[in-house]
């Protein structure tokens, strides 16, 4: 493929490719096209990131037209029409992902310092740094609840989920848990569900009173890691390391159905205008699952396009339908070493799939 510039970013379209099709073979064009011209969804563009460090959740705000990518010393703002960087907010060690509350003009960051945790608010026009709020160790969820007007993590160290109020930046209330907790998701009713992923738990808790009300065995859910909901059919889905999707009854923790995806999901979104789930796993080569909802009982496969090893996390754009994917190419871990092996460097991109 070829790459043209513009502002830090580098993008690929169909314009790039009539550009260059002079010298590119004849060939490879045919192979392109056909590709990019196919139903369903296929690679649109790719937008390089520099940063040669690693990264973890991507968000989406439609409304105000940017992306926020977690790239770990910071998190990196890309204008969701033009496809390019426009900033970033730093000064992090690890800095998971973001979340917007538009009603308070501030977004929020979960950071997993050395030895603690905390959020990073800021200003989502200017990007400034407002403040930071100490919170449990290795918070990886955020999340807001705009019906308390709370902004929640939960941390993977302590093992506790912390409110925080969105406005004034204090942070009210703490409440202990028991197991490793991972993803999350607020119906605006009263009520957030969060997943225990070594216990294969769903806990349901009250967002007012952070008190755990419900503790929902979902297997053959195994390690439920990703999540979103259907809110106005209190539907919870969830992603799950153990290779399926599942649809879970959000009132009883009755697991509705399940249905095959790829290996190491780590982020899910559900459309609610469009009726559509994605689902991003970045295993075994790395794919997008898209699942569509017939009814709050009902569920099925629209597609499973392949994407890039890696490519775990995502975040849809809900205006056009586009979805996001980071993701970077890590060298082999070196011979005993534990872990991931080092990013290979220039590597790190962000995918944008469209239908």
């Amino acid at each position: 493929m070829v790459y043209g510039s513009k502002k830090g970013a580098k993008v690929i379209t169909h314009s790039s490719i009539r550009s260059y099709a002079n010298w590119v073979p004849l060939v490879s064009v045919f192979a392109v096209c056909t590709t990019l011209g196919a139903a369903g969804y296929h690679l649109l563009k790719s937008i390089e990131i520099p940063g040669d460090y690693g990264w973890d959740y991507a968000t989406a705000d439609t409304e105000g037209r940017r992306l926020y990518v977690g790239h770990a010393r910071e998190v990196v703002v890309i204008d969701l029409d033009g496809g390019t960087v426009v900033g970033s907010v730093g000064g992090g060690t690890d800095m998971h992902g973001a979340a917007v509350a538009r009603e308070f003009n501030r977004g929020f960051i979960s950071q997993s310092n050395p030895d603690s945790g905390s959020v990073v608010i800021f200003d989502l026009k200017t990007l400034a740094r407002i403040a930071e709020v100490p919170v449990g160790k290795d918070p990886n969820l955020i999340m807001v609840d705009h019906k308390t007007g709370r902004v929640f993590t939960a941390d993977r160290g302590d093992q506790q989920v912390t409110a925080i109020d969105a406005k004034t930046g204090r942070w009210p209330a703490v409440g202990p848990l028991n197991g490793r907790t991972e993803h999350g998701a607020s119906d605006e009713k009263g009520h957030m569900f969060l997943n225990l992923q070594d216990k294969g738990l769903l806990l349901r808790i009250d967002t007012q009173a952070l008190r755990v009300l419900d503790t929902w065995n979902i297997a053959p859910c195994g390690q439920p890691s990703a999540m979103d909901m259907d809110r106005e059919h209190e539907r919870v889905f969830i992603g799950c390391r153990s290779g399926v999707f599942a649809a879970v009854d959000g009132n009883s923790g009755r697991v509705i159905t399940t249905m095959p995806i790829g290996l190491g999901v780590d982020a899910l979104e559900f459309d609610a205008a469009k009726g559509l789930i994605y689902v991003s796993s970045g295993g075994d080569g790395g794919s997008l699952s898209v699942f569509h909802e017939e009814a709050p009982d009902t569920y099925s496969l629209v597609e499973k396009v392949t994407t890039e090893a890696g490519a775990r996390t995502l975040a849809v754009d809900h205006k056009t339908g586009n979805v996001y994917l980071p993701v970077g190419q890590r060298a082999p871990a070196a011979a005993g070493a534990r872990g991931r092996g080092a990013l290979v460097p220039g590597s790190f991109h962000v995918l944008v799939f469209s239908q």
